[in-house]
């Protein structure tokens, strides 16, 4: 494809209120996604809100994927040689059910922004990835947890072994999760592997503006490539509040759709990757990569 449409949901997750929440996507995407999207994305975890304390308790079972074809889960899918089979999804995990119905009503993939989820008794803050038939295709688990300033997240949670990047209809995606925006390597990693957007699904904290504003837009720059910066907003509790101002930035640096404030609702943009292809043959940035960058101490 030329060209994708995008509609990334920015809103408030209630602490531990699966079902609410769930109601709350369902209605957002109902008001505000168009037939024609090919892409939905939700923020991190959107189901249960941020509140590391909460997340096993809320955890859905064996949402994973090994690889593109071979599948290990339990209530999810059965493993064929060579293909997968959609099994319906059991009450273990409602979450996953209403992604899988999503993405087959409207006819889009759906990027399931963060989940929990219980792997054999680990716990793991995956993104869930599903095709237009409500197929589960991909499985990201965040690679780098935060665990600082009082937040304890690595306390309750296994980090993920490696990225994951999905073929979305010959569109290489790359995906990663809130903290992960902090380590350009896995980027730089994505980009050399071909992706052609990447996305980050946070959870962001309101008294983090700056690092939100500057990490997002270099990660798009420096690797020529559109990208999706989509985090929660509203009151998370106490005086803890999620930052909103989502946006999509493109491969130059620029804002081509964003929710300013704390408002819950899409953001959509088109993104034009014939455009920034042509860019990328004008500007060859990844050729100019040394394979060593031993620094000398004098």
């Amino acid at each position: 494809m030329e060209e994708i449409k995008i509609s990334a949901i920015q809103m408030n997750a209630k602490p531990g209120d699966k079902k609410s929440n769930i109601e709350k996507a369902k209605e957002l995407i109902k008001r505000d996604v168009k037939e024609d999207t090919d892409i939905i994305v939700l923020p991190e975890v959107w189901n249960i809100g941020w509140v590391p304390s909460l997340f096993q308790a809320n955890a859905e079972e064996n949402v994973y994927v090994k690889t593109k074809k071979q599948l290990f889960t339990n209530d999810i899918l059965n493993r064929q040689v060579g293909s997968f089979q959609h099994k319906v999804l059991t009450e273990k995990n409602p979450s996953c059910e209403f992604l899988s119905k999503t993405a087959k009503e409207y006819n889009s993939w759906l990027i399931g922004g963060s989940i929990i989820s219980n792997l054999s008794g680990n716990f793991y803050n995956t993104c869930p990835v599903f095709n237009r038939k409500g197929e589960l295709v991909a499985t990201y688990s965040k690679n780098h947890l935060y665990s600082y300033y009082g937040c304890d997240e690595g306390k309750y949670i296994t980090k993920g072994e490696n990225p994951v990047m999905v073929d979305i209809e010959g569109v290489k995606v790359g995906l990663t999760i809130c903290y992960d925006i902090r380590f350009p390597e896995i980027y730089r990693a994505y980009r050399i592997a071909g992706a052609d957007l990447l996305i980050n699904c946070a959870a962001w904290g309101l008294k983090k503006p700056i690092p939100w504003e500057c990490m997002t837009r270099s990660r798009a720059t420096e690797n020529q490539t559109y990208f999706v910066a989509l985090t929660q907003s509203g009151l998370i509790k106490d005086d803890e509040w999620n930052i909103g101002h989502s946006r999509i930035i493109d491969y130059k640096g620029e804002t081509i759709s964003e929710i300013k404030d704390q408002k819950e609702g899409a953001m959509t943009a088109v993104i034009d990757l014939k455009s920034m292809h042509e860019f990328r043959e004008k500007c060859r940035c990844i050729d100019d990569i040394r394979e060593n960058y031993e620094v000398k101490i004098l």
